[in-house]
């Protein structure tokens, strides 16, 4: 169900309150343009600065207008497990397709807390969970092993690696088997992790080129010499993209980004500010380097 390319959405803001009609425009486009799942209110939907209402109003419109046209995976994590509880049986009730829930920030659980904190959310909750596993925004990093204990109940279905190392995608693969779902949450790193076992990502990307990442991810997982040959091809037009969008800390730069396909404005919250002038000269010349702008 969740494969491909999907992309993490921006969520636009309008005199820093929630831009409601621009964000159902952003939903219709990926929709209209082979995106294959939408990932509400992650982190680069600015989920740190989002009231409890605003994420969950992000969640409700994304499940509300996509109409069943692409699964939705709701960004419903938290340090606090009964914030992530509540977030998650929100989107539950409301047909959200499941969950992507980060490791707890700031925290710092040990590799039992994690064990138990996911626990706690999977049986209160129906609905599959995709693991978030980003030490470099929550400090931890979730082993193997206890991501094989958690791959043992019901709703835990796979993991969002954003930790860079590739080997994990193999040693994730020889414990936990095929069904266990790998998806990339390094947009650079996607050629490898695919041939390596991953069948997708969670994309920043996406946002602004839906059509590449989404052809990409097709041929990427394919395994003739024509497949093959045409993802390396889309993979080295998107790398300098790629590249652009984390330039400076995730959203900015893809809202500047977004802004200049007029998509939504750059505006977003603090601590997160605008990009500056030569970032912005990096993005419009990587965006010209893929035919985008």
């Amino acid at each position: 169900m969740f494969k491909g390319s999907n992309v993490a959405l921006v969520t636009p803001f309008k005199n820093d309150r929630l831009d409601d009609e621009t964000y159902i425009k952003l939903i219709h486009f990926h929709i209209k343009n082979g995106t294959n799942g939408l990932v509400p209110a992650g982190t680069t939907g600015e989920s740190p600065t989002l009231s409890h209402g605003e994420h969950e109003r992000v969640i409700e419109l994304c499940v509300k207008e996509s109409g069943g046209k692409l699964p939705v995976f709701a960004g419903t994590g938290s340090n606090s497990t009964e914030e992530a509880i509540s977030l998650t049986s929100h989107a539950e009730k409301i047909g959200a397709n499941g969950a992507l829930i980060v490791t707890p920030y700031y925290n710092k659980p040990t590799q039992e807390g994690l064990y138990q904190h996911y626990k706690a959310i999977n049986d209160k909750c129906g609905i599959p969970i995709i693991i978030y596993n980003i030490p470099g925004r929550s400090v931890i990093d979730m082993s193997i092993d206890t991501m094989a204990k958690l791959y043992e109940l019901k709703n835990i279905i796979g993991v969002k690696d954003a930790t860079g190392d590739l080997n994990r995608v193999d040693e994730t693969l020889k414990k936990m088997g095929n069904d266990f779902i790998q998806l990339t949450g390094n947009d650079d790193n996607a050629l490898e992790f695919n041939k390596r076992g991953g069948v997708g990502a969670i994309s920043v990307t996406a946002n602004i080129a839906p059509k590449l990442c989404s052809e990409f991810q097709k041929f990427s997982v394919m395994n003739d010499d024509k497949s093959k040959s045409e993802a390396k091809r889309l993979n080295e037009i998107l790398q300098p993209v790629h590249h652009s969008m984390f330039v400076e800390s995730n959203p900015s730069p893809v809202k500047y980004a977004a802004k200049l396909l007029k998509l939504c404005e750059d505006d977003v919250r603090l601590p997160l500010v605008k990009v500056t002038d030569p970032t912005k000269e990096i993005i419009k010349k990587a965006l010209k380097s893929a035919s985008l702008i």
